[in-house]
């Protein structure tokens, strides 16, 4: 039952995704796509087993960043607008479309997870810290962050990211184990 909503949702989701300005370089279709499959990885790592927490970890995935549809600061507020705007249709108790707001709410930085599909949801979305197309995305990023005058060169890139990998940590163990190392390295490359 989950897996036929899901898929609605997701095409939906995808469609309206294709709509996203061509300047969002990093906070993209693909990077949407991107956190639900990490998502789904890390809570199968954290041992989340249950169908329906991880048919709502699936949905805030999905949505969690939506809200660039329309704007840029705060989306993760219209982001859980859109997806509260969508929910009846699917038949979401009260209690889920909180949960999901919850989750969604919950990877605005600075990260503060409170639960376990809080911490999964997070580190889905900073995952590519960790990994070997961390240069990539990250140029993804830098890209979008200068036509958007969120840095203003290249050097104050390179601060921020700096800045931001040091105060970064993964919240689930599974993410500490997998990702930490390496992006430990990719830190030590930038110093």
């Amino acid at each position: 039952m989950y897996e036929q909503i899901f898929e609605l949702m997701k095409a939906q989701v995808s469609r309206k995704l294709d709509h996203l300005d061509k300047h969002l370089t990093y906070h993209c279709k693909e990077h949407t796509f991107d956190v639900l499959e990490q998502s789904i990885r890390i809570a199968k790592d954290e041992g989340v087993t249950n169908s329906h927490q991880l048919h709502l970890l699936k949905v805030a995935a999905l949505y969690h960043d939506s809200g660039f549809l329309e704007t840029y600061a705060d989306h993760e507020t219209h982001s859980c607008m859109l997806f509260l705007s969508e929910a009846n249709r699917y038949s979401f108790t009260d209690e889920d479309k909180e949960r999901i707001t919850e989750l969604i709410m919950a990877t605005k930085i600075p990260q503060d997870p409170h639960n376990l599909l809080e911490r999964i949801i997070c580190d889905a979305d900073l995952d590519y810290l960790g990994r070997d197309d961390f240069y990539k995305i990250g140029d993804t990023l830098r890209l979008e962050f200068l036509h958007y005058s969120i840095v203003g060169s290249d050097d104050e890139w390179e601060a921020l990211q700096l800045k931001f990998l040091m105060s970064h940590h993964y919240h689930t163990h599974s993410s500490q184990q997998l990702r930490e190392p390496v992006k430990q390295h990719h830190l030590k490359q930038l110093q």
